[in-house]
């Protein structure tokens, strides 16, 4: 009796083994980022590859599409086969902004994109060479309304996640700045250090180096609450802006008819990730938080992403070369 206890446990044991392995893809996965390498959502991807190569015991590489701030990647990816082999790793720009930015956007971020998991959550920091005269957010605001139009904030680009960042202070503030789109924050971070540009929201990856070496003085964040990297600088919404809660996001997708097997499984393999200590370590250094929960937590998320910024895009009649 004992030996056909054993026995059958061993049977389920080995078919859980074998349903679980079965839910993942057969072949390489590539992770597609839409931006060059090196930077922030490269970096995280990278280290989501490493982990998950080894956890699954088959490759899984980074593959960069750059271009129109992540749109060319996810274009790419909504037309792969939803085997599980091909993966997004998907940005408030291309999943957020992108389907209200652009009226013919090549893919629909509602269908063609099964959510997996959320992997990290950046403020961006509102912020100023230290020369600038004005370094609270309320001076900002006041000589703004004093100098309607004059005030001269850049962003790395018209609609970029920076420039929504301005224009939702700019309609909570009622105030008028005269917004300069660059191609780009290195060549905005050069104009702003040498006082060509007085102010500029910059995603806290690009910002924090220049922040810590005291190039550039950090006046506000943009989330809810304040990241652990910057626990001194305080929120936009503390200082008078409640409710203003504006991140950079970073999230792992597939093609939107992905398997819910394969999802689940992805799903919780990349919440075990996120729980690593070396891999919580990496995240806190690039400010990323509140990774991980359930697809549906990031489809919603997303969801809600696009209808915010589709409103702000409308009401300030942004375009894409605006």
């Amino acid at each position: 009796m004992q030996r056909r206890q054993f026995l059958a446990a061993t049977a389920a044991l080995s078919t859980a083994g074998a349903w679980a392995q079965s839910s993942l893809p057969a072949g390489p996965v590539r992770i597609v980022v839409g931006f060059p390498p090196g930077g922030g959502t490269d970096v995280l991807a990278r280290i989501l590859a490493q982990k998950l190569g080894v956890m699954w015991n088959i490759p899984v590489i980074v593959e960069n599409k750059a271009g129109a701030a992540g749109v060319i990647a996810a274009d790419y990816v909504s037309k792969q086969p939803s085997d599980g082999n091909t993966l997004l790793m998907a940005h408030i720009n291309s999943n957020g902004i992108a389907p209200g930015l652009y009226p013919k956007l090549g893919y629909s971020a509602d269908r063609d994109f099964a959510p997996i998991t959320m992997v990290g959550l950046t403020p961006m920091m509102l912020v100023c060479a230290p020369s600038q005269p004005v370094k609270t957010l309320a001076g900002i605001v006041d000589l703004c309304r004093k100098k309607p139009g004059s005030v001269v904030f850049g962003s790395a680009g018209a609609g970029s996640a920076q420039h929504l960042a301005l224009e939702e202070l700019r309609a909570r503030a009622k105030i008028d700045v005269l917004h300069v789109p660059y191609k780009g924050s290195a060549p905005l971070m050069n104009d702003l250090l040498g006082g060509q540009v007085q102010y500029c929201f910059e995603g806290m990856t690009t910002a924090t180096p220049f922040i810590k070496s005291g190039r550039l003085a950090a006046i506000a964040q943009t989330r809810a609450k304040r990241s652990k990297s910057h626990p001194s600088v305080p929120t936009v919404a503390e200082q008078g802006y409640p409710g203003f809660d504006t991140s950079i996001w970073f999230a792992l997708a597939g093609p939107g008819k992905l398997p819910g097997t394969i999802a689940r499984r992805m799903n919780a393999d990349v919440n075990k990730v996120l729980l690593m200590p070396d891999v919580a370590e990496k995240l806190d250094q690039y400010g990323a938080e509140d990774g991980g929960g359930t697809p549906e937590r990031l489809d919603g998320f997303m969801r809600t992403e696009r209808a915010k910024w589709a409103k702000i895009i409308r009401d300030a009649k942004i375009t894409a070369d605006s």
